[in-house]
């Protein structure tokens, strides 16, 4: 029997020797990787080639919500599951229209866990009922002032976004030139996008931002 592939993305170490410990003693899965932040979480997927990846949403250099939508856009057979202690709803529908395929909350037990791996592997999507009920509330909403288009709402390039994450974590240009490996001057090339694109111009604002929208946590704002 070929066994689920997944690799585990979170940047608490006890919740990934957790969710280690839970999926080790499953027959039909196996975990290929871990990964701390939503940049490695991309390059291990590139690498790994996962079947499900378990995101956490709020983590440094590269949140799970830009992770999730890179790896959709990159990896399409990949199925990302979303295990996070968020409950905005606007968060969770953000993050499904970003690509993932599933959304739990931590404090899930662990039988449903593995049926959500379970069942996103075989192609389906699962959502915590609770959380399904919120999101269809939500999207009903919602449904008159969203439109219908396949690309972000803020209009932000991937490698953007990842610019306004690290400015609004305190990085100064030339440390997110070598983060990023890009030049300086490429650096303030999207910085100066991101300003023009959300009509901001100034860190504090963008800091704001990134929190409003759930990109950073309180704890790594300035």
């Amino acid at each position: 029997m070929q066994k689920i592939a997944v690799l585990l993305v979170d940047d608490h170490t006890v919740v990934r020797q957790g969710l280690r410990a839970l999926l080790a003693v499953e027959p039909d899965m196996e975990i290929v990787g871990e990964a701390d932040n939503g940049r490695l979480a991309v390059q291990s997927t590139r690498e790994l080639k996962p079947d499900v990846v378990i995101m956490d949403v709020a983590m440094p250099q590269l949140n799970g919500m830009e992770a999730t939508w890179q790896i959709a856009r990159a990896h399409p057979r990949v199925r990302v599951l979303v295990l996070s202690s968020y409950r905005d709803i606007e968060m969770v529908d953000q993050i499904v229209e970003a690509g993932a395929a599933g959304y739990l909350p931590k404090q899930t037990a662990a039988g449903e866990l593995l049926d959500a791996i379970r069942t996103v592997h075989a192609g389906n999507n699962y959502f915590n009922p609770t959380i399904a009920k919120r999101l269809r509330e939500h999207r009903a909403a919602a449904s008159a002032r969203r439109a219908a288009e396949g690309k972000r709402a803020d209009g932000l390039t991937p490698r953007e976004a990842e610019v306004l994450q690290l400015i609004a974590e305190g990085l100064a240009n030339k440390q997110m030139a070598a983060e990023l490996r890009i030049s300086i001057k490429t650096v303030e090339k999207h910085r100066q996008q991101v300003m023009n694109k959300l009509g901001i111009h100034d860190v504090a604002g963008l800091t704001r931002h990134a929190l409003a929208k759930g990109i950073i946590e309180p704890r790594t704002a300035l």
